[in-house]
């Protein structure tokens, strides 16, 4: 009786043959192999003893092993000949992360390119810096720097889509490198912070996050304070 019990029709591979088809169905059905490793059924067709053994999960595991994210150590430079590959200084983590926020704001407000106001709210989104402390201190804040932005530039187009990586404008991108040299200038080692990119974008007098930043109460004087630590928030950097 106990061979017209099951209720299932399970499909096993020949065992003489190793086809890929024998591969995928282990690779596809480990939990059931592993549930059923301790009997033979017969199948109620021709009564031919089957054999489920259990996959070898370690296989498995190297064969299906998840890629490796690779991360970039350098954001987009209008001058790639500043210095050679191996002397450029890399971004810290919070820098990249702060950018990478930075397009994601743009894309949320559908705007078609990255700005110096996108780059502000990058900051703030990822907020860890001591520049995204600086600003909250001085009552700078995520959604203070939102509504500023669409008041100053407007909502765009509901039905328009921005790219996955919304390209930078020119003053947002002379505010990455505006970073770069200063930290080149100054001689000290290490990363480029979130501060670096903070006053990279206050630099850029004409820009729409600098008069962003200028409406919300920052200065010269605030620049000169947060100038002060542009080379301690290296913390969290990749390495």
């Amino acid at each position: 009786m106990a061979s017209y019990t099951l209720s299932a029709v399970v499909v096993v591979p020949s065992s003489t043959s190793q086809s890929s088809s024998g591969s995928h169905y282990r690779a596809s059905c480990p939990l059931l192999s592993w549930r059923l490793n301790r009997y033979d059924l017969s199948t109620s067709f021709i009564g031919r003893q089957l054999s489920i053994r259990p996959s070898n999960l370690m296989h498995l595991a190297t064969k299906h092993r998840p890629a490796i994210a690779t991360v970039l150590f350098s954001l987009p430079t209008a001058k790639p000949e500043r210095t050679p590959q191996e002397k450029s200084p890399k971004w810290s983590a919070r820098a990249i992360r702060s950018f990478a926020m930075a397009e994601l704001e743009a894309r949320k407000l559908k705007y078609p390119n990255t700005g110096t106001e996108a780059l502000l709210m990058g900051i703030l989104v990822e907020g860890t810096s001591i520049a995204a402390k600086f600003l909250r201190e001085n009552g700078i804040t995520l959604f203070k720097v939102r509504e500023e932005t669409v008041n100053l530039l407007g909502k765009s187009d509901m039905y328009y889509f921005s790219p996955e990586h919304p390209p930078l404008t020119e003053p947002a991108q002379r505010a990455l490198d505006w970073a770069v040299d200063q930290k080149l200038s100054s001689g000290e080692e290490g990363e480029i912070t979130v501060s670096h990119l903070l006053l990279g974008v206050w630099s850029e007098k004409l820009s729409a996050g600098h008069k962003i930043l200028a409406s919300l109460g920052f200065d010269d004087e605030k620049a000169k304070e947060l100038g002060k630590s542009m080379d301690k928030d290296c913390v969290l950097s990749f390495k």
